[in-house]
């Protein structure tokens, strides 16, 4: 269950001998332009406050991202990264069937299973380049109490436009639908298409400031719903939950619209770059994406662990994307780093692929 994500740098140091320092993790779907400038000062001055317990509730870190995003602090959660909210879930909303929209995250399916839910799956597929069809989730949704949408998805990146899953609220109103917009604020004015703000009362919105911010280590996330839903987490609720760092970061963050915006525009001016780098490289096809990372197919005799342990080779991580449910053997993802480092990729690449 704890296994088979991405960003495993300490175990790649130690077999390669080196400091993890010396690796280059494009395996791991963060901030390509790291944390934001003055976050290492506040945290400095904050950490005196270790000595004391954190904020039982996370009151005020919870007042403050609730006033960003524009809602009531009784609206929001906030915890451990959003996966200590997937993990509850299926018992908050006693889910006793539960559909995932793929390929995607393999939490959402391992927080079912804990609970005795065995998903179904609504793939979206290759021939499509990996866009989920609308008609093909509605098929899916009798008798359905929970659906898990990632938008944008992660491998692949692909947006559903929020007027679509808005239909979707609207036309199956006992389905609870829980979109996690974890990568959103890398798409340029992710405002407009979130539904953290939505007037329904059925669903929940996954936040995370891990992948953004480039904090995935100090943990923290947030879940957003009407006030009915909210009190279905009540029993699940556990004091102190978010660290005193995490708090005092948080609390910073939540004004950081400028650095959110400048790291959206640079995702889609590198992302093109970095897929002019491996143009006319035919052993790999790229998919759609429109956040920081990128889902390839490989094209060639080289499955994904093989590539992946070449260009660990050369101190580079990417991403085995064969754990997915609905994709093979033969699919990557990469995420974009700073220019250089994403060029020294496309090199590499060029040369082991």
């Amino acid at each position: 269950m704890i296994h088979g994500h991405g960003g495993n740098i300490y175990q790649v140091a130690k077999a390669l001998g080196c400091s993890p320092r010396e690796i280059l993790d494009m395996s791991s779907n963060v901030s390509p332009l790291g944390m934001p400038a003055g976050l290492n000062a506040t945290l400095e001055k904050g950490l005196g406050e270790i000595v004391s317990l954190p904020e039982v509730d996370s009151g005020r870190l919870r007042a403050s991202f609730a006033a960003s995003v524009g809602l009531g602090a009784d609206q929001v959660l906030a915890g451990n990264g959003t996966t200590e909210f997937i993990y509850v879930i299926p018992p908050a909303l006693k889910a006793k069937k539960a559909l995932i929209v793929g390929p995607t995250y393999s939490d959402y399916a391992d927080a079912c299973r804990a609970f005795g839910i065995e998903p179904i799956f609504c793939p979206a597929r290759e021939e499509n380049e990996f866009e989920p069809i609308i008609d093909e989730i509605q098929s899916k949704l009798a008798g359905v109490d929970i659906a898990f949408i990632c938008n944008p998805n992660n491998p692949t990146g692909r947006l559903i436009p929020a007027e679509d899953i808005k239909s979707m609220l609207s036309a199956y109103p006992k389905v609870r639908f829980v979109i996690d917009e974890s990568y959103l604020p890398f798409v340029p004015d992710w405002e407009t298409e979130s539904l953290i703000g939505a007037a329904a009362d059925n669903i929940v919105v996954l936040h995370s400031f891990s992948k953004i911010f480039g904090i995935p280590g100090l943990r923290l996330g947030f879940l957003a719903a009407s006030l009915e839903i909210i009190k279905a987490f009540e029993p699940f609720k556990r004091p102190w939950n978010v660290n005193r760092p995490a708090q005092v970061a948080g609390s910073f963050l939540t004004s950081q619209e400028s650095f959110v915006k400048e790291t959206a525009d640079f995702v889609q001016k590198e992302r093109s770059a970095f897929l002019g780098y491996l143009k006319g490289i035919d052993t790999l096809c790229p998919f759609p994406s429109s956040v920081h990372f990128i889902l390839f197919k490989l094209n060639a005799d080289l499955n994904a662990s093989e590539l992946c342990s070449r260009m660990a080779e050369h101190k580079i991580l990417i991403r085995d994307c064969s754990n997915f449910h609905g994709l093979s053997d033969r699919f990557i993802r990469i995420a974009l780093k700073g220019h250089e480092a994403n060029r020294r990729c496309a090199d590499i690449l060029k040369g082991v692929s």
